[in-house]
């Protein structure tokens, strides 16, 4: 029989076999940073042309997270993520423990993870790496970062950094209009206001001991985080897929310790953690933090504030998270 002579339900079947684009599920932030109307439509239109895909849009906190979980379950091929590192970290925490790779498009401030990965940070290149690499699909694990339950792609911390952060997202316009140099101008408010006479203390205690400090920064990746595209790096030998998590504890909050540890954070060649007030935990498994006294402290995942404790708990979960990039 001549194809066009086919019956319809027939002719349907034929055109199926032939479709073996992927499925993919683009959850999309509408909220973000760099997410327009205009650059939206694009991106739906440039990836239609390679891959079957369905939008779906967050409207509240935690919303990424059920999509992301719903659509592995609906048997998609990947999951797209487009915003902020806030949406991957939900993406991720619906995806993790599932086969289905995550893909980050940047659309936030940072979009530290995508950059770790390899991605560019143009959204536009960006979504041309997605269409090139549908014919080089090479999905990978890597391992993720828990604490408090929540699940962390690239860093998170206590005390300082995420009082930093707790600034930071107070303030999201801010946070949009001026970038890292708001993290940094809350960086330099925080410490002064909060951190110079009596700062929250903090005991870190893993496998090699305790330390005491003000703040502990946790990576499961490097670097830290961005200054525009200058990488920040502050834990030492640490990588995403080793099975481990790497800390940094700064022992104490001075004026004077100001201007030498941002030295070390911004000059090549220069190590945070070799000031004479920070050390170094690399290859952890997990470690607990404890506050030293009656204030509870401040908690981020992945640059978002996540609380406020007495104890939590950092652990490494290997092998958590597929992605492709």
């Amino acid at each position: 029989m001549p194809p066009s002579d086919q019956p319809p339900v027939v002719a349907a079947q034929a055109l199926e076999a032939t479709d073996t684009r992927r499925r993919l599920a683009l959850i999309v932030n509408p909220y973000a940073m760099s997410v327009s109307r205009r650059l939206r439509v694009l991106v739906i239109a440039a990836l239609r042309t390679r891959y079957e895909v369905r939008v779906l849009d967050t409207n509240a906190p935690g919303h990424a997270t059920q999509l992301a979980r719903d659509a592995a379950r609906d048997g998609t091929d990947a999951v797209v993520s487009f915003g902020g590192d806030g949406t991957v970290n939900e993406v991720a925490n619906g995806l993790a423990g599932t086969d289905v790779p995550l893909f980050p498009l940047p659309g936030g401030s940072q979009n530290v993870y995508a950059k770790m990965l390899g991605i560019p940070s143009d959204i536009i290149d960006a979504t041309q790496h997605l269409l090139r690499i549908s014919d080089a699909w090479l999905p990978r694990r890597v391992d993720l970062g828990r604490v408090e339950g929540r699940l962390f792609t690239f860093s998170a911390g206590a005390g300082l950094d995420a009082s930093v952060v707790e600034q930071v997202d107070a303030n999201p316009e801010r946070k949009a209009r001026w970038r890292e140099r708001y993290y940094a101008f809350s960086a330099v408010k925080v410490f002064l206001r909060r951190y110079v006479v009596r700062p929250p203390r903090i005991e870190v205690e893993s496998r090699g001991g305790a330390v005491q400090g003000v703040t502990v920064i946790v990576q499961n990746g490097d670097p830290y985080t961005f200054f525009g595209e200058r990488p920040i790096r502050v834990c030492e030998g640490i990588g995403l897929d080793d099975g481990t998590l790497s800390a940094a504890v700064l022992e104490r909050a001075s004026p004077v310790d100001l201007p030498s540890m941002g030295a070390r954070l911004l000059v090549d060649g220069l190590e945070a953690t070799d000031h004479r007030h920070a050390s170094s935990l690399p290859g952890l498994d997990g470690f607990d933090v404890r506050s030293v006294g009656d204030r509870p402290f401040a908690v981020q995942v992945d640059g978002d504030f996540l609380g406020r404790f007495d104890h939590v708990r950092f652990e490494a979960v290997p092998d958590a998270l597929t992605v492709v990039s």
